[in-house]
């Protein structure tokens, strides 16, 4: 299947009737063809979620809607659209959805009449509970882990035990549902599953991030915990540990289908003695007899294993710096086209080549000069990203 469907035109056609620019969007980014969501409509829905006139309410009813469609395609599109606004547009919008008491109910999604329709409806029921969860994080903590501030002033680094043993278990469980998702490379097979796998990817470089600065901020604090403090701490580094070999694994898909090794980051573990230390000081707090170590050894074995972790954490950011790169880029030659004014000079006639301009009127009078703009010709694809065309106005 490819190309848009008659039901994707007829759809699109009857919301450019009602003036839904928004849903005509949504729609557009959510079709039948077998491909991810176009980035000419992804952009123009993230800048409609800083529209304060915009009605993020009605944007997501508009996203549910396409989920409620039986076709595996649209439903995927739908939730990936949803995944990259959550990611990439206005934080009213997770703020919103977190508000919710429901989002997304495809725990039972099946598409039996579609090619592929069996395996890719298994893979929207994971993601779709993985939107859920990042839904949920962001209602009991509000912040999302994938945008908190990072480094040694981040968030996590600099948050209270109380707090950190509160938060951690809601980052496994986020990172949970994302791992759950559970691709093989010879499953990522299309251009929609592909798209959900580089944002899931995303996710789970940022998620994993901020848990693995907790993780410090926790291991910087544990030998000064009261007995109860250490019980729960012990148990937050050992699901790290067993979480940082299951994202190994989710990694090594991610190289396989070709994600740039420069964006994969090196997992340092922190060493086996560190687990050891953790537990004998939890030993010797509850009163068992144990080994303990010095205090020497102790802070040595810290010290180790910060170190290990800290340059883990190094390795997240290059990822970040690369989109900041590419972002910076995109935004430098957007600004090369959207040159105001160019004039080019005859003797009889002066042409105004212009982005700025897509819905002029045909006459334009300048009064203090008594010009003639004889020419207008835009530079760039019109309103929705609909191929560009050069018109031309002449008036005496």
């Amino acid at each position: 299947m490819s190309g848009q469907s008659i039901t994707d035109r007829i759809a699109a056609a009857q919301h450019s009737m009602t003036g839904s620019a928004i849903s005509k969007a949504v729609c557009k980014a959510s079709t039948h063809e077998v491909s991810g969501p176009k980035k000419k409509h992804l952009d123009y829905l993230i800048h409609c979620t800083n529209e304060m006139n915009v009605s993020v309410p009605q944007l997501a009813d508009t996203l549910f809607e396409r989920t409620a469609n039986s076709s595996w395609v649209v439903v995927f599109k739908a939730l990936i659209t949803t995944h990259h606004l959550m990611m990439y547009g206005n934080e009213r919008l997770i703020q919103y959805l977190a508000s919710r008491n429901t989002l997304f109910n495809l725990n039972n999604f099946l598409d039996k009449g579609a090619l592929q329709g069996y395996d890719m409806s298994t893979f929207i029921r994971r993601y779709s509970r993985y939107l859920n969860e990042k839904a949920m994080s962001y209602r009991l903590v509000a912040v999302d882990f994938t945008k908190m501030k990072r480094g040694i002033d981040g968030v996590m680094r600099t948050m209270s035990i109380e707090k950190l043993i509160k938060t951690l278990p809601i980052i496994q469980n986020q990172l949970d549902a994302l791992l759950d998702f559970q691709a093989n490379p010879n499953e990522l097979t299309n251009g929609v599953i592909n798209s959900a796998f580089m944002l899931l990817f995303k996710d789970s470089i940022r998620l994993f991030a901020a848990y693995n600065e907790g993780v410090i901020n926790l291991l910087e604090k544990y030998f000064d915990m009261k007995k109860g403090q250490c019980k729960d701490a012990l148990d937050i580094y050992k699901k790290f540990l067993y979480r940082m070999t299951k994202l190994s694994e989710f990694l090594k898909v991610a190289e396989q289908v070709g994600i740039d090794q420069g964006d994969i980051p090196d997992l340092s573990q922190a060493p086996s003695s560190l687990l050891e230390a953790l537990e004998q000081h939890l030993a010797s707090l509850e009163g068992k007899k144990t080994k303990e170590l010095t205090a020497d050894t102790r802070a040595s074995t810290l010290s180790s294993a910060v170190s290990s972790l800290s340059n883990t954490g190094m390795s997240f950011s290059r990822m970040d710096e690369k989109e900041r790169q590419q972002a910076l880029e995109e935004e430098q030659a957007r600004l090369l086209h959207n040159v105001p004014v160019n004039f080019f000079c005859s003797s009889k006639t002066i042409i105004w080549s212009t982005v700025m301009c897509v819905n002029l009127l045909p006459a334009i009078k300048v009064s203090a000069m008594s010009v003639s703009l004889l020419a207008i010709t835009p530079a760039i694809p019109f309103a929705h990203g609909d191929e560009g065309e050069k018109r031309k106005h002449t008036v005496s």
